[in-house]
């Protein structure tokens, strides 16, 4: 057989290589209503298995930004997966889904099939914090198109959950208190900026900082949180007015997307544990706090907002799991993100 293909950059054999190295990872994912179909098609899922009357299915799909400048720096390709699977899963969330099944599209400049198989242990891993399905995928060598060893990532996921135990943000009223969940550090938005200081200030991804205690591109590196779990134990001991998935666009772009019409909120920043990174970019690129908290998650990837009288039974839930309240802010009758130094 000719080589032309492999002559224009483009090997099937690194495409053969890469999946069969990755089938044990997408086989450790598998749960009830998944079908496995690698290497089919299309990826199948069993909705009848889930035994839900009037089923809404929640849809979200993103990436992780240039984030993957900092992988390709550091060599270190098993944990951007999970931030794309994080990305998408936290989304569905918001409306009281739990994400069924999910799916990766990587392209490549080059089929390295070691690099793939990092990337996709990494979604695996990903999956498996979401409970979650990987059912299928697309790998694309597009040589000229991406330098060797560089690669783009996105993921799609659906979830599903009751009509009636949808989350729309329609029962939220003043008074309503918003508590935050901490986040994992800067999760996967803001890297843009992230890359103006580190490039501006001189600094170096390999170095230790004592200021974040740790190798600043390590810590940088940190994948998304997945909230799944928490959000799952959550919903089922109280009852939730609204949640929001501090994201790109940190505080003044997301929570606004859940509240009705008319309000706003009051976030008190001295409510907010700290997170040593955020101090640290922001005294390193002179960035004003108003500036980090409308791009960065500031330490809170997650918000539950309620009425006053749910508090306790969220902070003995919390107590159990040995997660930190944060009563970080309350509903109010301004419009708008309004936040408190």
């Amino acid at each position: 057989m000719s080589n032309k293909y492999m002559d224009a950059g483009v090997s099937l054999e690194a495409g053969y290589e890469s999946v069969r190295r990755i089938k044990s990872h997408v086989d450790r994912t598998q749960i009830k209503g998944s079908i496995n179909s690698l290497g089919a098609f299309g990826g199948m899922f069993d909705l009848s298995q889930l035994g839900l009357k009037e089923p809404v299915l929640v849809s979200g799909t993103d990436g992780v930004g240039t984030k993957l400048m900092l992988a390709f720096q550091m060599d270190k390709h098993d944990t951007i997966g999970e931030d794309v699977v994080a990305m998408c899963v936290n989304d569905v969330l918001v409306q009281g889904a739990l994400p069924l099944y999910f799916l990766d599209y990587i392209a490549v400049g080059k089929n390295f099939p070691e690099q793939i198989e990092s990337i996709v242990k990494g979604v695996a891993e990903g999956c498996i914090k979401a409970g979650c399905a990987l059912i299928g995928g697309e790998t694309a060598e597009m040589p000229g198109m991406y330098s060797e060893g560089h690669y783009d990532i996105a993921g799609f996921t659906v979830g599903a959950v009751e009509k009636s135990k949808l989350i729309t943000g329609k029962n939220i009223k003043i008074g309503d208190v918003i508590v935050g969940v901490k986040s994992s550090g800067v999760h996967s938005n803001g890297f843009s900026l992230v890359r103006k200081i580190i490039k501006d200030s001189n600094l170096n991804l390999q170095e230790y900082y004592e200021e974040i205690d740790g190798k600043l591109g390590d810590i940088l590196l940190n994948p998304t949180r997945i909230y799944v779990d928490l959000v799952k134990k959550v919903l089922e001991k109280v009852e939730i007015n609204g949640m929001c998935h501090i994201t790109g666009g940190g505080f003044y772009e997301n929570i606004p997307r859940v509240l009705p019409s008319g309000l706003g909120v009051e976030i008190y920043e001295k409510e907010i544990e700290k997170v040593k990174i955020f101090d640290f970019l922001s005294q390193k690129g002179n960035v004003l706090k108003e500036d980090m908290f409308n791009v960065f998650n500031m330490g809170i990837g997650y918000i539950f907002i309620m009425s006053k009288d749910e508090l306790k039974k969220i902070e003995e839930l919390f107590n159990k799991i040995d997660e930190k309240l944060m009563v970080i802010g309350k509903v109010v009758e301004n419009e708008g993100v309004h936040i408190k130094w």
